[in-house]
């Protein structure tokens, strides 16, 4: 007799959030099922890969990645630029790190000039973030959605202690945004209501579960991925928005990818990057371009039905 395979079928579908505008325009999110069980539900859209770029050459990333990329580091546009024409990056996620007071404490305004550059030199989405100083952000990420507005960016990060002028800059700049949860459901869950509540479209809120590298408790993180991803499939329209997940910022400073040369820490990136994708992310920001280009074939292979 014939085994018939049970399949799983959800009634609620992860959010489309759309990034760019134009021809250019990616879209994230939509899954019905798990990843990659297309005999269950669809994945519309396929999971993508960004490589990060900072305002300022970058004083603490790994020796691998900055010789990866040459003197571009120095010049921001330069950067940028080879990301897209030499490494075929699709998405750019471009870090405001310049203005942060233990990186140059640099102008806000020359921040935004830079940004605002990089924009006009490259025709891909953008995903902006701050450079993690609360007060400094909440002066710098305004400014920058003002600077972008039409262009339909990606900006972050949003925190439940610092969520409301990003939130209220997004709603009235026509961006999309970024919201932090420290590996956890219920935070998740309450910032997305929180920023719902101030009239913020939750299809255009992409979720940061946050993670970890390979082997620095992957298996929390990814059950805690699943766990939102189940509970969206099964109605909860709080979790239902997309992952993104900062992969190369968490691979590169462990001693695994810093300490051991390049191909280690090659190694380590697209192994922490290949185990997020099969926990649902839906776009990865990462920093070696050999990395980058190594996942994106594993994922054209894995979208192959």
């Amino acid at each position: 007799m014939a085994i018939e395979l049970i399949k799983e079928k959800y009634t609620g579908p992860i959010n489309t959030v759309e990034i760019g505008a134009g021809q250019g325009m990616v879209k994230l999110g939509g899954e019905t099922a798990l990843p990659f069980l297309f005999r269950e539900g669809d994945m519309p859209n396929k999971p993508l890969i960004a490589l990060e770029v900072q305002d300022c050459e970058p004083s603490d990333w790994a020796d691998p990645v900055r010789d990866a990329f040459g003197d571009a580091v120095k010049d921001p546009v330069k950067w940028a630029k080879k990301c897209v024409s030499e490494f075929g990056a699709k998405i750019l996620c471009v870090r405001l790190q310049s203005a942060h007071p233990d990186f140059g404490n640099g102008s806000i305004d020359a921040s935004v000039e830079r940004l605002k550059a990089i924009a006009k030199e490259v025709k891909v989405p953008l995903i902006v973030i701050g450079c993690g100083d609360d007060d400094k952000d909440n002066e710098l990420l305004p400014k920058a959605s003002q600077a972008m507005k039409g262009s339909n960016c990606l900006f972050g990060i949003a925190t439940q202690a610092n969520y409301k002028t990003l939130t209220a800059t997004c709603l009235a700049d026509g961006h999309s945004i970024i919201a932090d949860s420290p590996i956890d459901v219920n935070i998740a869950k309450q910032l997305n209501i929180l920023m719902a509540d101030m009239g913020f479209d939750q299809k255009r809120i992409v979720m940061h579960p946050t993670t970890t590298s390979l082997g620095y408790g992957m298996e929390y993180v990814y059950s805690i991925m699943e766990r939102a991803r189940l509970a969206a499939f099964i109605g909860d329209a709080s979790l239902a928005m997309p992952f993104i997940l900062f992969v190369g910022q968490e691979t590169w400073k462990v001693k695994e990818a810093k300490e051991f040369g390049e191909k280690q820490g090659i190694n380590w990136e697209i192994a922490t990057a290949a185990a997020m994708v099969q926990a649902g992310a839906d776009i990865q920001v990462l920093r070696h371009p050999r990395s980058a280009v190594s996942i994106t074939k594993y994922i054209d292979k894995l979208m192959e039905r």
